[in-house]
């Protein structure tokens, strides 16, 4: 069956910045696989997804269980055809934030799970799959959503910095191996983002901004990160691969 529109999926995009994400590559010309461990929120997305007259569909899955990549992914193109995008989105934040001399192997172990090994081996199949599929057709990207975090250091988030750090890597590696195949491969690192996973530190932010944290002087929106990422997807960008977005209003540049 053969459809007009590219496939793009996006992982952990029931809400906050994967929502955004797969809404700005809707808008963009894609059919959108959105995929989470829930579906609490998902139908708001589905539909905005649909209202951009782009097709949507939820598929269920924890990402840490490298034992089911190979279903979905059958799953997803069984519906809509060839990938030819994979926005890596989904993540855990710390489980609690605290002194690094703290921090247990329970969290530790769950965080990698996800943030790094769960997303290596899920864009590894992504990739394997591109490769294999016939090149013609739209721009084939992977898009690594990481944080200001592969860089900063918080020392009460370890084990969060170390699964973003890398993901740096990640996209440097998978930039090199894809190359030749003409894939754009690229990482966007976004800072202090208004989502409901920071809603719980937001009072502390907006202190922290007010105070000159963030040069543009404001929270970023998701909307922000995902119009980033429907640019990089969308192949304009192809020669930059292996390049990092920087999506946070200079909050990491390095001032004096």
């Amino acid at each position: 069956m053969s459809h007009t529109r590219p496939l793009a999926i996006v992982t952990g995009a029931r809400r906050g910045i994967g929502a955004a994400i797969a809404l700005s590559l809707a808008q963009r010309g894609y059919d959108l696989a959105i995929t989470d461990v829930a579906d609490e929120g998902a139908d708001q997305v589905l539909a905005d997804i649909t209202a951009c007259g782009a097709r949507g569909r939820l598929f269920l899955f924890d990402l840490a269980d490298t034992g089911r990549h190979a279903e979905v992914l059958d799953a997803v193109t069984a519906w809509a055809g060839p990938i030819r995008c994979l926005v890596n989105n989904a993540g855990l934040p710390a489980e609690r934030r605290g002194d690094l001399l703290d921090v247990g192997t329970a969290s530790f172990d769950r965080l990698l799970d996800v943030n790094l090994r769960g997303t290596f081996f899920f864009t590894q199949a992504v990739a394997r799959r591109m490769l294999s599929d016939a090149p013609g057709g739209a721009a084939r990207s992977i898009v690594t959503v990481s944080s200001v975090s592969a860089e900063m250091a918080s020392v009460e988030r370890g084990e969060y910095c170390l699964s973003k750090a890398g993901l740096g890597m990640l996209t440097r590696l998978f930039a090199l191996r894809l190359a030749a195949s003409g894939i754009g491969v690229f990482e966007v690192r976004p800072g202090i983002i208004r989502t409901p996973m920071t809603e719980s530190v937001a009072p502390a932010y907006d202190a922290r901004i007010a105070d000159g944290l963030v040069p543009m002087g404001r929270w970023g929106r998701p909307e922000d990160v995902g119009r980033s990422v429907a640019l990089l997807a969308g192949g304009e960008l192809a020669f930059a691969t292996g390049s990092v977005l920087q999506v946070d209003g200079a909050l990491s540049i390095p001032r004096l």
